[in-house]
């Protein structure tokens, strides 16, 4: 048997797109109804997918996505990084529950 947390109260909305938005990649509001790339700092989501201009971006449940850093499990403050990753940033980073680390893949899995 395996633990899975996918399909976990996910909410995903569409937006449109700016340039650069690319699934899997944390996303920030940037103006009425769209999103865009965010490097640093807080995110609203994470990008599902992009398609016609449009990004269905994911608002609730689990994710999992690269990390730089070091990010431990439990609540931790985690902040968008460069390169589409996110990070534990204490001073502009949201609380979020992480469930678990891959420091193999390199990525983290937590409920957003």
């Amino acid at each position: 048997m395996s633990v899975a947390f996918n399909g976990f109260n996910e909410n995903v909305v569409t937006f449109e797109a700016a340039t650069g938005v690319a699934a899997g990649k944390p996303v920030m509001i940037s103006a009425n109804n769209k999103v865009q790339a965010v490097t640093s700092g807080a995110f609203c989501g994470i990008c599902t997918n992009v398609r016609g201009g449009y990004a269905g971006v994911q608002l609730k449940g689990f994710v999992t996505v690269p990390y730089s850093g070091t990010v431990t499990i439990g609540y931790q403050k985690l902040a968008a990084a460069t390169g589409g990753k996110v990070t534990v940033d204490t001073t502009n980073g949201k609380e979020y529950l992480v469930v678990n680390v891959n420091s193999t893949a390199g990525t983290v899995g937590f409920m957003l």
